[in-house]
């Protein structure tokens, strides 16, 4: 079963950027849907975004055009790219495997993003 490690996050300002990465234990087909999602106290585990079959992406609309999801499948990440950080941005990132013929689903541990002045 795939382990993912996420790393990246980090206390920014209002406007900053920051790259989460998710770290796979082994390759992960690029046909496996790789996603990301939040987690903001007191709050719902919220998507993100999503990498698929042909670097298909897709992304939640509080964050379209300001992050973007890529992949590296030679050194098996998936990234996040997150721009225009606002304060709402704040909250743990996950990177989650899709399960199916590759396996069982997979999260990591999650990393911390907290915007604030």
């Amino acid at each position: 079963q795939v382990q993912l490690v996420e790393s990246g996050g980090g206390l920014v300002e209002p406007g900053e950027s920051l790259r989460l990465s998710c770290a796979a234990s082994e390759s992960i087909p690029t046909t496996r849907p790789i996603h990301w999602y939040r987690q903001a106290p007191g709050k719902e585990r919220e998507f993100v975004a999503a990498i698929g079959t042909a670097d298909y992406t897709s992304y939640a609309e509080s964050v379209k055009y300001r992050f973007t999801i890529s992949r590296d499948s030679a050194q098996n990440l998936v990234y996040l790219q997150m721009r225009g950080l606002k304060v709402e941005d704040t909250g743990v990132y996950y990177c989650w495997a899709a399960p199916g013929v590759w396996g069982p689903e997979a999260r990591g541990q999650g990393t911390q993003v907290t915007v604030s002045s």
